[in-house]
């Protein structure tokens, strides 16, 4: 189910992964796959890589802040929801005009976070996409994920 919030941000919240048409392109190999335990601690080498990818795709500085600060709010809602001992996986793929990022975490609820939340509000008015769901995982626990996709400052015309 996609909406579009009042600033023009595209939403989607469901608790299973969207389906696809035949239509649609594969999602693109990750360009950068980061796998850290999912605590606090390690948030800074996710934004960090946010941050570099960001500069060597040209981004604006305040394009680059927005997605840190997208990364770091994603993860964090991620970190927080975790089973013990979790990994967190976030992938990074950049494109011409904009950067896909995805990360997930097993958690031991199948809700995914609400989006009058203010995290949820911080993500929607940082990225120009982002989308949010919970798959079961392979060990019986629920993997929840979340797509978020920054665009280049030139590229949504500011």
């Amino acid at each position: 189910m996609a909406e579009v919030d009042v600033d023009g941000t595209e939403v989607t919240v469901s608790e299973h992964e969207p389906s696809t048409t035949t239509s649609e392109k594969p999602a693109p190999a990750a360009d950068v796959e980061v796998r850290i335990a999912a605590a606090p601690a390690h948030l800074s080498v996710v934004r960090a890589v946010a941050a570099d990818l960001a500069m060597r795709a040209d981004f604006t500085l305040d394009a680059i802040s927005d997605l840190k600060m997208a990364v770091d709010e994603a993860c964090s809602e991620l970190i927080s929801r975790a089973v013990a001992d979790a990994d967190l996986v976030c992938r990074f793929t950049v494109e011409d005009e904009q950067i896909h990022f995805s990360a997930e975490a097993p958690t031991g609820s199948a809700v995914p976070p609400s989006r009058e939340s203010f995290g949820w509000r911080v993500l929607t008015a940082l990225t120009d996409a982002v989308s949010t769901w919970v798959v079961p995982g392979g060990d019986g626990s629920q993997v929840l994920r979340f797509d978020l996709v920054k665009k280049r400052a030139d590229v949504v015309g500011l």
